[in-house]
């Protein structure tokens, strides 16, 4: 515990192992932002865990000076599960892509998010499988043209931000790789959550889907492209803020501020805490063109965690069973049915 009293730099969450990505990629400014968000959370190195499942993002715990595991194709949650279960005090990070994630691992990412296993999840959506060599993943545009699908993907998109307030995700942000100070502002919110916080990072392929995020990222249109999430404000987008989110109905639509009487006051405010996951749900719905794409805290609501909750069954089971007497392990092995095979 020596090294908690010290105070931490990005050079010390930096292994020795060379990061093998493609130049360009954007996995390069997530492992710096990571890594540079890491001291802040006060929580020495050997203390911390990564854990990841299989595609070019799973690489991210050669990459990390703390302890990690290397884990199986969509399977990352449930390892993850276990080591917080097994160890509650250790700072426990999943990293996974949109193809781990929500396609073999789809079932163990959902459940995850439902029992709020108090784990950090940084999910990589490139809209492409990329260590396999760029064929269509479960968030790829429909239409999009890869080695699997050359005619174009005829499957519907899966929204990652959907999914996670479907399965009553207790916290759900949204950043993107060329906007760094945004990425460790999210990264430590999320560090700081009680539960299951999950992050979606928007995160460029340059082999096999190049600049498929370039509405939200290039300069001339991105302003008009994204939303900033702010908790409590309303929300306000475009050039000079002039454009806002009103509800007409159950339905979101955009006006601007001036025309047809529209003032501030009736833009939607964002609350990011209300239990209620309706509006985070509405705001997941949102994309380019047509809207501008949300990027902040969606959902932080406060709900107890299931490894505490575990502990606290185990605690009150053992007093109900003291109360009976000593415990037996033995007693135990040899009660309710036994029989003896000759």
């Amino acid at each position: 515990m020596a090294e908690a009293a010290v105070k931490l730099t990005k050079k010390e969450f930096m292994s020795t192992q060379d990061v093998r990505w493609c130049p360009g990629c954007g996995d390069y400014a997530i492992l710096s932002c990571v890594q540079q968000v890491m001291p802040q959370i006060g929580i020495p190195r050997e203390k911390i865990v990564f854990v990841s499942g299989i595609g070019c993002s799973s690489r991210f715990p050669y990459y990390m000076n703390t302890y990690g595991f290397h884990t199986i194709h969509g399977r990352a949650p449930t390892i993850a599960t276990g080591v917080k279960c097994t160890n509650p005090d250790l700072s426990v990070w999943v990293v996974t892509g949109d193809g781990d994630a929500l396609s073999i691992g789809g079932n163990h990412f959902i459940h995850l998010l439902r029992r709020n296993v108090d784990l950090k999840v940084l999910l990589f959506n490139n809209k492409i499988y990329g260590l396999t060599k760029g064929q269509y993943s479960p968030t790829s545009d429909q239409g999009t043209t890869t080695k699997s699908t050359p005619d174009g993907s005829l499957d519907r998109t899966f929204q990652t931000a959907s999914l996670a307030i479907g399965a009553e995700a207790t916290f759900f942000a949204r950043t993107i790789d060329t906007d760094p100070n945004h990425m460790k502002e999210t990264l430590l919110r999320a560090a700081l959550h009680k539960g299951t916080a999950l992050v979606e990072v928007l995160q460029n392929c340059v082999v096999f889907n190049d600049k498929v995020f370039d509405p939200i990222t290039s300069k001339e249109t991105r302003e008009g492209n994204q939303l900033r999430l702010a908790h409590g404000k309303p929300m306000r987008f475009g050039k000079d803020l002039k454009n806002g989110l009103r509800l007409n109905g159950l339905a979101l639509e955009v006006v601007t501020l001036g025309e047809n009487g529209v003032t501030e006051a009736d833009l939607l405010v964002h609350d990011e805490t209300t239990k209620n996951p309706t509006l985070a749900y509405l705001l997941s719905r949102l994309s380019s063109p047509a809207f501008p794409t949300p990027l902040g805290v969606f959902r932080a609501i406060v709900e107890p965690t299931y490894n505490d909750e575990v502990y606290r069954q185990i605690a009150e089971v053992r007093e109900k069973k003291a109360a009976k007497g000593p415990l037996s392990l033995n007693k135990l092995f040899h009660s309710g049915e036994t029989w003896t095979v000759a």
